[in-house]
């Protein structure tokens, strides 16, 4: 059996450009994209702006319900896509008014599928198990020197969960846009209120959400100051 001749040199792959060879200019980066341009194409029926909308907008549609909800259960895609749906229907009648972002509105809407989402699964605990599958992977847990901490915090955000699923929708809309990081004005905006009713939404659901977390307060016993045995 005779040896195999060896390939070429001028047929060898290169894996870098050869000297006297000028490399190839890097790709330009893609431009940001613009609220404006993508009304106009939203609204022009463009190609791919679906998707493009869904690209821009998937990030804080994503976080926001997350935040709200706390974990990525089955249904969470079902949420974002019911999110989404109320997005383009709204773009579709024009009742965005632009007078915040688009990311802004988006939060918005959001805020109010986690909020509904928030008191159907309250009917429900009763009657479903909503644990997670198999398939669903769990988000890590955060480590924590002070373990008992930890859990007195993750009981207070389910305690979070329940007072907001039971409150005014605009209240609990407001204290959630603000523990956003959205400023009153901001508020004021997204929710198409006045700054007075927006500062009036946000007093008054602190207040109720308080007056919710004091019974829960008062009958949980603190670790640090153990009852006297009797």
């Amino acid at each position: 059996m005779g040896t195999v001749a060896p390939r070429p040199a001028s047929r060898r792959l290169r894996l870098v450009p050869a000297p006297d060879t000028e490399p190839a200019a890097p790709a330009p980066a893609p431009a940001p994209v613009n609220d404006e341009e993508l009304l106009l194409a939203f609204h022009r029926g463009e190609r791919g702006i679906g998707l493009r909308l869904y690209e821009h907008l998937l990030p804080v549609v994503d976080r926001t319900l997350y935040r709200i909800l706390g974990c990525r259960e089955q249904d969470h895609a079902d949420l974002v896509q019911g999110a989404f749906e109320q997005i383009v229907s709204t773009l579709a009648r024009r009742r965005f008014a632009g007078e915040c972002s688009l990311a802004g509105w988006a939060s918005v809407i959001a805020c109010h599928v986690g909020l509904s989402a928030l008191r159907a699964r309250r009917r429900e605990r009763k009657v479903i198990d909503r644990s997670p599958g198999p398939e669903v992977a769990p988000e890590p847990p955060a480590r924590s020197a002070d373990p008992e901490r930890e859990l007195r915090a993750q009981r207070d955000l389910e305690a979070l969960r329940r007072h907001l699923a039971a409150m005014d929708r605009d209240r609990a809309a407001a204290l959630l846009l603000h523990a956003m990081g959205y400023s009153l004005q901001e508020i004021a905006a997204l929710t198409g209120a006045s700054v007075a009713a927006a500062q009036s939404r946000l007093s008054r659901g602190r207040r109720e959400l308080q007056a919710r977390f004091e019974p829960d307060t008062t009958a949980r016993p603190d670790p640090a100051r153990p009852e006297k045995l009797r």
